[in-house]
């Protein structure tokens, strides 16, 4: 038995919460929350704080049911076979039970201090991850990431909703043209696009792996070079879906979009380059950068919300009349 399956205890537990996947998904549903917030209004800490825990719970007990699921793949996988439940430092009703108790003290953080829409919200990602993903589409088509992606991509959807919220007698329509749910649902689609090319790059360099767990990635039903272009097709693609911001009224200036070029640029270049790459590990390579992308292209846009206010100033640097 590994050191990893004796030493079990928290750090089998804190391993179940894939730490590094969720602290990617909570930094985009923070930025949903700021993004939620106009320069010069007072931040709902509370409620953010209270989000920010919430969907950090759920999202780690998303995680656990992953793994509990998965422990037969993960045992056959060389990028998991060391995980809590393949090590057997974990049974799998330890595993249940710690998914439960996060689950449900997700939903009651977010229902009872946060408000009940983003509960909603967030058991619905919860659930499309964790069991409509995972336990399903992830075994019954190569597609499987591109129509399971809808649910990782809701974090900012979800942090926009902890501050927003649906207040008493707002419509559906009006969510949009009071509250600017467009603004989060645009974020929803840069990270629905991202998936794709971000983890088809990884599975290009895991074929061997998914091929002898029998899970039908893109590589292995259409072989690798079919892959390789389908990454620069959805690479292309976001970045043409990252300068959408820009045509909301408000939403971003030339600060963003100058850094979406630029990173959407390399992420194309990166594509591009995959199609006859220098070396196995170049798969890799676009995969790492597709995570800093992501997080300097979001870090981009909040900087640009709270560096350029909605003023006379943004007004000349939109090209726009004052007043």
């Amino acid at each position: 038995m590994s050191p990893r399956a004796e030493a079990g205890g928290f750090a089998a537990y804190w391993e179940l919460t894939k730490p590094r996947v969720v602290a990617l998904i909570v930094f985009t549903a923070l930025i949903g929350m700021a993004m939620a917030v106009e320069p010069g209004e007072p931040w709902p800490l509370p409620a953010m704080a209270a989000g920010f825990a919430g969907i950090w719970l759920a999202a780690a007990s998303a995680a656990a049911i992953n793994h509990l699921l998965d422990q037969r793949i993960d045992a056959l996988m060389a990028r998991t076979q060391h995980r809590p439940l393949a090590v057997g430092s974990l049974r799998p009703m330890q595993v249940l039970g710690f998914a439960l108790l996060l689950g449900v003290a997700s939903m009651a953080l977010l229902g009872l201090v946060v408000n009940w829409f983003c509960a909603v919200l967030t058991f619905a990602s919860l659930i499309g991850y964790a069991i409509i993903y995972t336990g399903w589409l992830k075994r019954a088509t190569p597609q499987n990431i591109v129509i399971g992606g809808l649910a990782g991509a809701a974090p900012p959807l979800l942090g926009w909703a902890a501050v927003k919220g649906w207040p008493a007698g707002v419509t559906f329509a009006q969510l949009f043209s009071q509250l600017d749910y467009d603004r989060p649902l645009l974020l929803v689609l840069i990270i629905f696009v991202w998936t794709p090319p971000h983890f088809w790059a990884l599975a290009i360099f895991r074929r061997d792996d998914y091929a002898r767990a029998m899970i039908p990635m893109l590589p292995v039903v259409y072989g690798v070079t079919y892959t390789r272009w389908q990454i620069l097709f959805y690479s292309v693609l976001l970045l043409v879906v990252s300068l959408l911001p820009g045509i909301v009224p408000g939403m971003s200036h030339e600060l963003y979009l100058g850094g979406a070029l630029v990173l959407g640029g390399v992420f194309v270049w990166y594509a591009w380059r995959l199609l006859d790459p220098p070396s196995e590990l170049f798969a890799m390579k676009v995969f790492h950068y597709s995570v800093i992308y992501l997080m300097a292209l979001f870090a981009f846009l909040l900087a640009d919300h709270w560096l350029i206010p909605d003023t006379a100033t943004a007004a000349a640097l939109r090209f726009e009349p004052v007043g």
